[in-house]
């Protein structure tokens, strides 16, 4: 039997409310399209109880199920900005504080031959 991770099995509210929110987002864009689950199980390549499990917002579905789901979906482009460092103020306020406040002392060349 595998191994589930303790985040699978206990999520974060946080992580649990996405995860139900993008399997939500999904079902949506695909009764939008009219597809049943069967042709968009299809179309990724999984079965359509995985499928179902995405859009439940499963969290031990692999992340490549979901993102598989989405380029089904033609939504996959969004997904490029997930986690962008140019969009990552946090990472940036502590980068800055750790970069040296001076710059660095040069060694003097002698150019007396």
């Amino acid at each position: 039997m595998p191994r589930v991770s303790k985040i699978s099995k206990s999520p974060p509210a946080a992580v649990e409310d996405v995860l139900k929110r993008l399997g939500c987002n999904i079902r949506i864009a695909r009764l939008r399209r009219k597809l049943s689950r069967e042709e968009l199980a299809e179309r990724i390549g999984l079965s359509r109880y995985v499928l179902a499990d995405i859009e439940k917002g499963k969290p031990t579905t692999a992340i490549a199920a979901y993102l598989g789901a989405l380029w089904a979906l033609g939504l996959i482009r969004d997904m490029q900005e997930v986690a962008d460092p140019d969009h990552d103020q946090e990472g940036k306020i502590l980068e800055r504080a750790r970069s040296p406040k001076t710059a660095p002392k040069r060694k003097t060349i002698d150019d007396d031959f």
